[in-house]
């Protein structure tokens, strides 16, 4: 009973941070209806920069927290505006924002092995060698500090979508792009706001990550595990994109705990197939003709 409570506290702390990630691939899917793999880039940029400031700047770990966060933010901006906008403009069909996307996460890695290098790198120690003991349990400090953040980022997410005039507005663009921009939003403006939230939260996810494990340029593949849980719960539902990143860590966990970890991964993917075979909408999502 202990090993399965300490696999499932393992599980809830890694499905947090998977769903600051999957979420961002559902908030983008939700207004441009495609699935968008330089997020990727967006977690890099996240991981080395929190890294980097805490390694040359000695910074605090929130601060260093705070301009990932802003890195990671500025930088899904920037590529929305530099690659998907004038997609956007020339009207052309979901499938040149895949490939556009693809090419932008192979880019962003090869772009880091050229200039900082292929190479492991090491967090400085701060909180992740701390363990809380909980009876039998031992909770290292930074997945609770990383479960607790990711919480409340989501919470204040929650609130945006649900009680702002921004939140509205990409509820409704959600249904149709072009019927919000005919009544007076700016769509280009709301598309912007849309992945810099969706850069902010892999920012965050990727400096935990970097801490949980180590910086590499292959980092990146992480979120194809968040894919998975955005694609399990329903892309473009946001709750389900939280539920299916809290499902997708604990079964993570208790396979690592009491079969392998080399077996984790193969379970992984064979639930997306399944799910894509039996209920491609996912767990909570809205049956589209077009899922990918």
């Amino acid at each position: 009973m202990i090993r399965i409570s300490q696999q499932l506290i393992n599980g809830l702390s890694i499905g947090s941070i998977y769903a600051l990630i999957a979420i961002g691939y559902s908030l983008i899917y939700s207004i441009l209806m495609f699935s968008n793999f330089a997020h990727s880039s967006f977690l890099l940029m996240g991981a080395y920069t929190g890294f980097y400031i805490l390694i040359l700047l000695s910074s605090s770990f929130p601060l260093s927290l705070l301009i990932a966060m802003l890195g990671s933010g500025i930088l899904a901006v920037l590529i929305e505006k530099i690659a998907y906008k004038p997609i956007r403009d020339r009207g052309n069909p979901t499938l040149y924002f895949i490939i556009a996307s693809m090419g932008i996460s192979i880019f962003f890695e090869n772009f880091i092995i050229c200039t900082i290098g292929p190479r492991f790198r090491s967090y400085p120690r701060i909180m992740q060698t701390t363990f809380v003991e909980l009876g039998k349990l031992n909770i290292s400090v930074m997945d609770i500090y990383a479960a607790v953040v990711a919480i409340a980022f989501l919470l204040m997410l929650s609130y945006l979508i649900e009680k702002t005039k921004v939140g509205i507005a990409i509820r409704a663009a959600s249904f149709d792009l072009e019927v919000v921009g005919l009544m007076g939003v700016n769509t280009n403006m709301l598309i912007s706001i849309v992945f810099l939230i969706a850069g902010i939260l892999a920012g965050l996810a990727g400096e935990f990550l970097g801490v949980k494990y180590t910086v590499y340029p292959q980092l990146g593949y992480i979120t194809n595990k968040a894919y998975i849980a955005a694609v399990f719960g329903g892309l473009g539902n946001l709750k389900g994109a939280v539920l299916g990143s809290i499902l997708l860590g604990l079964l993570e966990a208790l396979i690592t705990g009491f079969l392998s970890s080399a077996m984790r991964d193969i379970f992984v993917f064979c639930l997306l197939i399944l799910v894509l075979l039996i209920k491609p909408s996912g767990l909570m999502g809205i049956q589209k003709q077009d899922k990918v």
